[in-house]
């Protein structure tokens, strides 16, 4: 029978920590980038005219059509090759990150501006207020309540998908697995532990989702 001996990793706890920060690095930093990318790309696919708005749509339904994975190699091993600039595997994987990102907080931003009824576009133009000012001061602040839980579950599924990152061996949280599965020979260990560090993260935000999407649903 196997004998479990988590004091095996003590030795790595080093690691484990410094890969559990670049796992949060990157959701932090491509999230923020993420949501840049959306709100920009949202914008403009509700608001400009038809030949700016289908090759955004294009960019939405490739990276949202693809699986991350084949985006995070093909970024790294094929975009350095177009572009002709090395790319560093970290950098690689924010790109990649960062645009996965933005396909879909480019169609929540979407759905949510679309959400607010079109009279409050009306109301504000009634009262001589400016296209800019009425999607500031009145439509935005609207459309963000409807999109909070889907912002939630999102960032939620962001922190996960940083654990590919590990394919271009950069330093995250499973990557460091690896490496301490190779020098301690206790992989059930190891991956248990990991598994563990990653439900203590996620599980509050989806706590957190849930108790939005309830708040929210009581004042419908």
């Amino acid at each position: 029978m196997y004998v479990w001996d988590f004091a095996a990793l003590k030795p790595y706890w080093g690691l484990i920590w410094q890969g559990l920060l670049v796992t949060l690095f990157y959701t932090v930093t491509t999230v923020i980038a993420g949501l840049g990318i959306g709100l920009f790309v949202g914008i403009m696919r509700t608001t400009a005219p038809r030949w700016v708005t289908v090759p955004l749509r294009l960019y939405i339904e490739v990276f949202r059509c693809t699986p991350l994975l084949v985006q995070l190699i093909w970024v790294y091993y094929a975009l350095p090759v177009l572009i002709g600039v090395d790319m560093s595997p970290a950098m690689a994987c924010f790109v990649a990150l960062s645009l996965y990102a933005g396909s879909f907080y480019a169609e929540i931003f979407r759905g949510g501006i679309e959400a607010v009824d079109t009279g409050q576009w009306e109301a504000g133009r009634a009262i001589g207020m400016r296209r800019g000012k009425i999607f500031r001061r009145i439509v935005l602040p609207q459309a963000t309540q409807v999109m909070i839980p889907s912002f939630i579950n999102q960032t939620i599924m962001q922190l996960k998908n940083t654990s590919l990152v590990s394919v271009v061996a950069v330093g995250d949280l499973l990557y460091q697995g690896t490496v301490i599965t190779a020098s301690s020979y206790k992989p059930l260990e190891v991956y248990t532990t990991i598994a563990v560090l990653y439900f203590v993260v996620l599980f509050p935000l989806t706590l957190v989702a849930d108790r939005v999407e309830l708040k929210m649903g009581a004042h419908r």
